[in-house]
């Protein structure tokens, strides 16, 4: 099947695939990276990024951000800052709405500034987990109340909530997608990674691990398909160049038929899966050997087959996020650049019926 590609205007005219929320070296910011995004109950769109002040790399002073769009992302509110604390990286942006009591809950992880995703694989430096909330529809924010002791197991060193969104099931129960290294030889290389759940029966109050994937997995997405089970999509970390998937039926506190979808090729990097009308699922991630080719995929089987998908930008492109707004469209916000995917964060707009006819 040929693919189709999104059409849309772009301030530059150097891509006809959306708009910049965020551009490198503006703001007081070197780098942004790390999409987000999340629909509250009033409709406003939020979309969060890290704000890497002094360079581009996963270590150093990193700070969370948010924009908010009150007309399903045309036209959006300056960034204003979520969380930040001097010498330390919070970054993993990972938002769901909670149905009860309309607030936003965002998870999101710290460590030193200083100490990079290899050091704390060795044991230098930690990696913990923290979350916020908003109950104004992220005009502010709550102080970050740290829930490592809930969540990450003694022996697990790297930690990552995301980084995308999070979903709560029909039933009421947050599942955040996030991922881990155990600390066997204490060398990110040779260590064992894995994909996990975190579970909250209580709005985001208290938590507790869910699943656990088999090594060689990562970064992860998650969402609730129409039959009420819960869909687990990854990244690999075992040089498989494909993503994998598995199924729980208990609402996320078991997973099952893990396997590398034989579709879903991919050079290594996040993703970020939806559920979509009518049960179709989306699936948006840089579909190449290369990060390149950001592509928005749809499965109309709860992941068993995927479609050629809809080519949201050609050029280079890494970490991603969708949304569902009100008024029918999908957003994707995503890393692009011309050279390398992290020149900017940039919004693309798609009609629904589009993606699901394109894909």
């Amino acid at each position: 099947m040929a693919q189709a590609h999104v059409t849309g205007t772009d301030p530059s005219g150097t891509d006809p695939s959306g708009t910049d929320l965020w551009a490198a070296g503006t703001g007081g910011y070197h780098t942004y990276r790390i999409p987000a995004l999340v629909v509250t109950a009033l409709g406003t769109v939020l979309a969060f990024s890290e704000g890497r002040r002094h360079g581009g790399g996963d270590a150093g002073q990193i700070d969370l951000l948010v924009r908010r769009s009150h007309d399903h992302g045309q036209s959006w509110d300056e960034p204003r800052l979520v969380t930040s604390a001097d010498g330390f990286t919070r970054g993993n942006p990972a938002p769901v709405v909670d149905r009860a009591s309309g607030d936003v809950v965002l998870l999101f992880t710290q460590n030193g500034a200083e100490h990079t995703e290899t050091d704390i694989c060795a044991g230098v430096g930690e990696r913990t987990v923290w979350v916020t909330r908003s109950s104004d529809d992220g005009a502010t924010w709550s102080e970050p109340v740290e829930i490592t002791a809930q969540v990450k197991d003694p022996s697990w060193t790297w930690y990552a909530t995301g980084p995308c969104h999070a979903v709560q099931l029909t039933s009421g129960r947050i599942v955040v997608p996030c991922d881990h290294a155990v600390g066997v030889q204490h060398d990110r290389w040779n260590d064992p990674f894995r994909s996990h759940v975190i579970l909250s029966d209580d709005g985001g109050a208290t938590w507790w691990v869910g699943g656990v994937l088999p090594d060689g997995t990562n970064e992860s997405t998650v969402t609730e398909l129409a039959d009420g089970r819960v869909y687990f999509n990854v990244r690999n970390h075992a040089r498989t160049n494909l993503r994998g998937h598995a199924y729980s039926e208990d609402r996320g506190r078991t997973f099952d038929g893990f396997a590398w979808h034989p579709e879903l090729v991919e050079p290594a990097c996040q993703g970020s899966v939806l559920t979509g009308p009518d049960g179709a699922l989306f699936l948006a991630n840089p579909a190449s050997a290369t990060r390149t080719r950001l592509t928005v995929r749809t499965s109309l089987d709860d992941g068993g087959t995927w479609s050629d998908g809809i080519v949201v930008t050609e050029g280079p492109a890494a970490y991603s996020d969708l949304a569902l707004t009100r008024d029918g469209h999908l957003l994707c916000l995503y890393e692009r650049g011309d050279e390398r995917p992290y020149d900017s964060l940039r919004l693309a707009r798609i009609p629904v019926g589009k993606v699901v006819a394109g894909g």
